[in-house]
């Protein structure tokens, strides 16, 4: 009995002490962070819809503004990162990601409490003025996040985790598994809180929690900074401060007299070559006065340039080009799933299945690296997430699928909008409603247009395609920590920031990409045409990998070993990193 009770007190002694340790603040903190981010995500979508008659057109420019804004600026948001001290970076970001959100917040209770006089006031200007300040202030909190998660999942994470790879696996693993658990609960929060309450408590109370989050989050980054004194250690490019050591400098050390025995106004030659130097450097910095104004764009631009020269360039491309493709959780997919006779009901439960297959793969990649290495695990990965999606290439071609060649995916699509819109409006006349014929139903009935719902003949291929999906994601999240742990672990720290801003860049720009596709093509005839190049683009993104992969390991990426051998390159960072044997 007494051993039991001394284990058990052990026991629960460590589990006091994980909750006090470094880790599990950084844990704390960016939980606290992305359940806020995913909840305001979801319900800003849901309050513009709302907002502008059950139209899509405000939705949909917001998604624009905050692709294309973090699709130009992510460089420029990396290289202020790689400038500033950290504790300041990530306070400074977090209080503009938080006081962004509140004050959105409170603009949408105001239009939704006061809808009706703000749309006469100034013949409706301002409540477009309203829209635009909440899109523009709404894009602002996203960069700031967007600049709060460089510096904490790219930066302080690996700072934290130290010389131990093993335990930098562990914690990009445990973080993307919060990731996946508040990309459901999260919005099924605020879902909740809308449905039984009104929109304007939704607002209120993304409000409330972004402020009280902010003190907490303030409070535990301070405290992980000051528990990880190697935080306050950054390797920035100091070149003004460089430029103006030789003034402190002792004079007798140039000279060979000390300062007593100097006459008044007397300079020697080495200190007036000093100062010759100093005003030459002051005229240079006047002259480039206007080259100030053109800062952004060599910033961009230098960004690009050294992503492009990193040893890693061709691994994040590969993760870029996941990107563009219409098989995951978004918008895209769950309205075909809608056109397809999906309910949301099945539609959640899906979604729930689609995050624990994400929680596998989180721990397929711990697993497969401590077996096989770290760059044999992002091929391993790819071959897994592939081989599934060719499930949902197959779906294409089964009983039940819409895809119809003999119908132009351009063809009509302004129509269709309209008879979708006429079909959404309320029928104001007493007049019966128009019986048409529904196709697709097992027995041929009448409905009216507002109880028509299409339902297929058979969901082989509609079963095929969320069957591949799901079963992709456990490969997709496992290629994702690859390609992230191998950024972190071969950019240098004085990088770190700008090359991450321009991964995100490079992600934006291939998401940007599929919403073109599918706005080109919007028919759901033509989802199949999208299937195949969607995996097309996967297929293209796991060769770039490949490429770097195999000229990192040659023939010895295909021998599954503990470790993985030394790299014969002249990439000493790399070279380390693929001889880590955990």
């Amino acid at each position: 009995m007494e051993k039991t009770e001394t284990r058990s007190n052990k026991s629960s002694y460590a589990f006091v002490r994980y909750f006090k340790t470094t880790g599990f603040l950084l844990y704390l903190c960016h939980g606290l962070s992305t359940w806020g981010d995913r909840m305001w995500h979801f319900a800003v979508s849901v309050f513009l819809v709302e907002l502008y008659g059950n139209s899509l057109l405000l939705t949909a420019v917001y998604g624009l503004v905050v692709a294309g804004s973090v699709l130009l600026l992510g460089a420029i948001i990396g290289d202020w990162v790689d400038r500033t001290p950290r504790l300041k970076v990530a306070q400074t970001s977090l209080i503009v990601q938080n006081v962004s959100v509140i004050i959105c917040g409170v603009i949408l209770m105001m239009v939704f409490l006061f809808k009706s006089p703000l749309s006469i006031m100034f013949h409706g200007w301002l409540l477009t003025a309203c829209y635009i300040l909440v899109i523009t202030i709404g894009n602002i909190a996203n960069l700031a996040s967007t600049a709060v998660g460089i510096t904490i999942q790219r930066d302080w994470i690996v700072v934290v985790a130290g010389e131990d790879r093993s335990r930098l696996a562990d914690m990009n693993a445990t973080v993307r598994r919060i990731d996946q658990v508040t990309n459901i609960l999260a919005p099924m929060a605020v879902g909740q809180i809308m449905t039984f309450g009104s929109p304007v408590i939704g607002c209120g109370f993304i409000a409330g929690w972004n402020l009280c989050s902010m003190c907490l989050e303030y409070y535990l980054l301070w405290k992980i900074y000051q528990r990880t004194p190697a935080l306050a250690i950054k390797a920035g490019r100091k070149v003004d401060d460089q430029e103006m050591k030789p003034l402190n400098k002792p004079k007798d050390i140039e000279c060979g007299q000390t300062n007593t025995d100097e006459k008044p106004g007397y300079i020697c030659p080495a200190e007036g070559a000093q100062l010759m130097k100093v005003k030459t450097l002051e005229q240079e910095k006047e002259q480039c006065c206007g080259d100030k104004v053109l800062e952004p764009f060599y910033i961009l631009r230098d960004g690009w340039v050294a992503y492009y020269n990193q040893r890693v360039f061709w691994a994040g491309m590969g993760l870029a080009f996941l990107y563009m493709t219409v098989l995951g959780f978004d918008c895209i997919t769950t309205g075909y799933a809608y056109t397809q006779g999906f309910s949301g009901f099945l539609l959640s439960l899906l979604m729930g299945a689609s995050a624990f297959a994400g929680i596998l793969g989180t721990i397929a990649f711990t697993w497969i690296r401590r077996k096989c290495g770290l760059i044999r695990t992002g091929f391993i990965s790819g071959v897994v997430q592939f081989s599934c999606l060719l499930l949902c290439v197959v779906s294409v071609f089964m009983p039940g699928s819409p895809l119809d060649l003999s119908v132009s995916p351009f063809d009509d699509i302004a129509s269709r909008y309209l008879d979708m819109n006429t079909l959404m409006e309320p029928v104001l006349t007493t007049v019966a409603p128009q019986q048409v014929t529904t196709v697709g139903y097992n027995n041929s009935t009448t409905e009216s247009p507002r109880d028509y719902q299409f339902q297929p003949e058979s969901y082989i291929s509609v079963s095929l395609l969320f069957a591949g999906i799901i079963a992709a994601r456990i490969g997709l999240w496992s290629f994702d920590l690859t390609v992230t742990q191998l950024i972190q672990e071969n950019v240098d720290e004085s990088e770190r920031g700008i090359i991450n801003g321009v991964q995100d860049s490079m992600n934006y720009l291939l998401d940007l990409v599929h919403f073109i596709m599918v706005i080109l093509a919007p028919n759901p005839e033509a989802f199949g045409i999208l299937v195949i190049i969607s995996t097309s683009f996967v297929a293209m993104g796991h060769l770039m990998y490949f490429r770097f992969a195999y000229k990192s390991l040659g023939r010895q990426l295909f021998a599954c070993t503990s470790k993985d051998p030394t790299v014969q390159t002249s990439n000493p960072k790399l070279s380390e990193c693929v001889a880590v044997s955990t």
